[in-house]
């Protein structure tokens, strides 16, 4: 299959730009890259970092929007993340999170393993996958404007809403959050609740 010769936007541009301004948003990233581009973009009591739980993002994602109802939850994760839990698209529709995004940040290769080409590269359409399973907006982003464009539903539309975004392959600077898994459920569950959450 030929790609076309399509824009790819800085994963990590990306990422500071939809959290910009976030307010009491909550999120959520998977393994890898989408937690090295959540921290860049500013570690917080509000981001939860899962490290290795791979295939697992949504639902937690999931869960906290349904605890949280009143909150945006954004999940970040990575194409190959989101090949590994495709069912998970299928169990948020039929919830209907309201107050729940996803933004698969698609570089079109398993990056943690090698940089192998994924399936998305090779076709599979992960918003469509999305739309066909009934999310109230499923789109592509691959350019400044339509990254723009997608801002407001991410932060504020109805959900389940997913945004996969196209971004180039250039490697980035690590850049590591807490690992301690205690220390960072304490630190969010704390962000939420307060401090007498421990009580």
């Amino acid at each position: 299959m030929t790609k076309p010769n399509l824009p790819m936007l800085d994963r990590r541009q990306v990422v500071k730009r939809l959290l910009r301004d976030r307010g009491d948003a909550l999120a959520v990233a998977s393994l890898g890259n989408p937690t090295f581009d959540l921290a860049s973009a500013g570690d917080s009591a509000q981001n939860f970092y899962l490290w290795g739980a791979m295939g697992g993002a949504l639902m937690v994602g999931l869960g906290l929007a349904q605890a949280q109802p009143a909150k945006r939850v954004i999940v970040f994760a990575g194409d190959g993340e989101m090949m590994m839990g495709l069912g998970s698209l299928g169990t948020v529709a039929a919830h209907g999170a309201g107050n729940l995004s996803v933004v698969v940040i698609d570089n079109e290769l398993y990056a943690e393993t090698g940089m192998q080409p994924g399936h998305t590269g090779r076709g599979v359409d992960i918003a469509g996958v999305a739309a066909a399973c009934g999310f109230s907006t499923a789109i592509t982003v691959r350019t400044e404007e339509e990254l723009e464009k997608s801002v407001d539903a991410i932060r504020h539309g109805t959900g389940p809403v997913l945004v996969t975004i196209k971004v180039a392959n250039e490697p980035q600077t690590v850049s590591l959050p807490p690992r301690d898994g205690p220390y960072l459920r304490s630190r969010f569950r704390e962000a939420l609740l307060g401090t007498d959450a421990h009580a």
